[in-house]
Order: C-alpha cells, then sequence, then structure tokens
C-alpha cells in the first residue's frame, strides 16, 4: 500500500492577520496532483484539519472540495481530529461517507478500529483529552502518555488477530520532537510528552501536532504543517510524506510542498536594511523586523515597508537590550496560565506565595476552566456576559 502522511492543514488560519486558505488551497490541489502521478491509496491526514472548532462556511468548503478530488483521483481518504478541531463537527456523518471512501475518527469509541486499505490496516487514533478518555480507556492515569498507551492496548490487541502492517495515526506530543511557536499547548497538568515506546509493534506511525517535520524513530515521524504558520518555522522544508508499506518492508519519500511566499527574519539599523543589496530576496516576503538603532526611527515601519512592502512584525531592541528586564507584558507571554495565577496570588497578597493546597486548588480549577472553554467550542455553545450578568 502507497499512503501519503500529512497533517496539521489548520484550514482558516490565519499568519498576522494574513489569511492563508487561499495558500492552502494550492497545496491541496498539489496533493490531488501527487496522488494522480504517484499511484497513492490512501491519504492520511493526522490532526488538525481545521484551525477552529468553528470554522467558517468559505473553509468547509475548500475541504469538501478536496476531499471529492482526492477520492475521484483514486486515494481513500482518513481524517483523524486534532486538538484544534472540534470532534462533533468534523466526526458528523462519518459512518454515511466512509461508504464513499472518507473514514473520519473523532470518537473515542472508534479506538482500535482500523481502516482496511490493500491489506494493511489504519488505526486513526483522535485527540485524545486524558480527563475526558482516561476512565473509558481504561487508562491508568490521566496524561496524555497513559492515555495514549491504553489506546495502543486496544490496537495491538486488534493487530494480533490480523495478519497486515499496522499503521497508527496520532496526534500529541512525542518526546523527542522540537516544537515550533505555533502550536497549542495540549499539556495538561503540565504533563504531556508521549515516549515512542508507547507505538512498539506498529509498522508506521503518522503523527500530527508539531509543525516541523521531522523522524522521531525510523518508523514514528511528524509529517508536519504544510505551509509554514509562524516566523519560527522559516527554515522548515514543509510537504508531506510517500509511505509504501507491506508484510516484509517499509520506504519513505518526502514529497515537497510547492513554493510558497518566503518568509524573512532581519535584525539592524532601520538605514543599513533599507539600503543593504542582501535584503533583496526579502523584498518579496512575509518579513519579521528587529530593529537595533540606539533610539527608536520615527515612522520606522512606514519606511520599511516602502522596501519590504510585507512586513507584518516589527520589534525594537536597541543596543545593551538584553540587560534590561523584560517588559511585564513579554514575561507573562513565557509563562503558563497556571503560573500566572500564581503570581498575582503572591502580588495581591503583599508577596505571599501560594502554599501546596492552594497550587493543587488554582491547578484544577484551570484544567477544568481550559476543559469548559473546548468543551463549549466543540458543542458551539458561547458564554455572553452583559448588563444582565
Amino acid at each position: 500500500m502507497r499512503f501519503i502522511h500529512t497533517s496539521d492543514w489548520h484550514l482558516g488560519r490565519s499568519f498576522h492577520r494574513v489569511r492563508l486558505l487561499e495558500a492552502q488551497a494550492r497545496y491541496l490541489d498539489h496533493l490531488v496532483d501527487v496522488v494522480r502521478s504517484e499511484g497513492v491509496d490512501a491519504v492520511l491526514v493526522s490532526g488538525d484539519v481545521y484551525d477552529r472548532a468553528l470554522p467558517a462556511p468559505d473553509t468547509v468548503e475548500v475541504l469538501s472540495d478536496a476531499v471529492t478530488r482526492l477520492i475521484d483521483a483514486g486515494a481513500v481518504v482518513v481524517l483523524s481530529s486534532g486538538n484544534h478541531d472540534s470532534a462533533i463537527r468534523l466526526g458528523f456523518a462519518s459512518e454515511l461517507l466512509a461508504r464513499a471512501g472518507l473514514h473520519i475518527r473523532t470518537s473515542l469509541e472508534s479506538v482500535g478500529t482500523p481502516v482496511p486499505i490493500k491489506g494493511s490496516d489504519i488505526y486513526p487514533l483522535p485527540y485524545l483529552e486524558p480527563s475526558v478518555a482516561a476512565d473509558g480507556l481504561g487508562a491508568l492515569e490521566r496524561t496524555h502518555a497513559a492515555v495514549l498507551r491504553a489506546a495502543m492496548d486496544r490496537v495491538r490487541t486488534h493487530a494480533l488477530t490480523r495478519p497486515g502492517p499496522a499503521v497508527v495515526m496520532a496526534h500529541a506530543f512525542v518526546t523527542g520532537g522540537a516544537t515550533s511557536a505555533s502550536e497549542r499547548d495540549i499539556s495538561a497538568g503540565g504533563v504531556s510528552a508521549v515516549h515512542p515506546d508507547v507505538f512498539v509493534q506498529a509498522d508506521y506511525v503518522a503523527l500530527g501536532h508539531l509543525h516541523g517535520p521531522q523522524r522521531i524513530t525510523e518508523t514514528v515521524r511528524y509529517s508536519g504543517s504544510p505551509i509554514a504558520l509562524s516566523f519560527s518555522e522559516a527554515d522548515h522544508h514543509k510537504g508531506a510524506v510517500l509511505v509504501e508499506v507491506s508484510d516484509d518492508a517499509l520506504t519513505t519519500q518526502t514529497i515537497a510542498a510547492p513554493p510558497a511566499k518566503p518568509l524573512a527574519i532581519l535584525r539592524g539599523d532601520l538605514e543599513d536594511l533599507l539600503r543593504d543589496p542582501a535584503h533583496r530576496g526579502a523584498e518579496s516576503a512575509y518579513c519579521q523586523i528587529t530593529l537595533t538603532d540606539a533610539v527608536r526611527p520615527l515612522g520606522a515601519m512606514e519606511r520599511l515597508r516602502r522596501r519590504f512592502p510585507d512586513t507584518l512584525v516589527l520589534g525594537f531592541e536597541p543596543p545593551g537590550a538584553q540587560a534590561i528586564p523584560r517588559t511585564r507584558a513579554a514575561a507573562m507571554h513565557q509563562r503558563s496560565d497556571l503560573d500566572l495565577c500564581f503570581d498575582f496570588l503572591t502580588h495581591v497578597r503583599g508577596g505571599h506565595a501560594a502554599s501546596e493546597r492552594e497550587r493543587t486548588l488554582l491547578g484544577t480549577a484551570v484544567e477544568r476552566s481550559r476543559l469548559g472553554r473546548a468543551n463549549r467550542d466543540d458543542q458551539g455553545r458561547s458564554c455572553i456576559t452583559g448588563s444582565a450578568a
């Protein structure tokens, strides 16, 4: 069987307020061409199909059109939900759609049930929120590692009764992977990492969640997102993985994504940046620019955009800035929600830090709040506050 491993399409995402849907649609056009030219049997999308639980109508239309064309090109399409997706919405009419060649797995009940394709079995594991999935899977702990271990026990129990190769799809942070700035934190109680040994005995593991393409082991791999979603991905080589698997062999090949608008990260004095011919390539790129002038130049953004019209981010770090304490906003950006709660409690109590019991209570409250928001997103509810409240 030949299949394409891809993930983290994040359809509907914006890049510093620039919509990416047109670029994402071009990538999906490319994917259809690859299915035809390479004789691909299946396309596996390992989570975060959409960027948000409530995708816009044009975003849904792009996915619908792409899936239809992929199936018409001869591929079975398997989608599993990620932490950005609404399991309920993405999974709508999944049983009916499976008859047409689109297999969508979003529910806990589907774990361990394969999608058989040409003698191989695909086991899609949707994103499994530990506090929700642990009891249903019989996990010993409410952690990502324990939940995925229990899910893989179901997979192995079923796979042992079948003769062909077993391919697993999962959406998780696996130990050894390098993160980027565009991924949403999936930690629950600070425990999010999963050891690759959890997936032992799988012939190939098609991972999603991390946006950089990377190989964790010979058989455990992230495809990465097909389009850069942050400036931290400027050096990524985007694409998908073409995999051929049989009873006694596994081969992989990277299929590069078509060229997209480049990203440029520039740093220096304003006048140097405006004159230096070495930056000519950045004139057609999305730019993140950090100025190092001793004094903040007037009208810097306007002047920069005359040469670099797609400057999206502008920072200012004068000489010696590294010795200046970070601003409160910058410091807050680097801390978790729970850390900010601890900081606030210490501040309003005049320096008295939270006790262990208080830290436990705050941890429980933050986690329940996070789950509540996720459930509201998934079910389409919104909390509206106003004068009546």
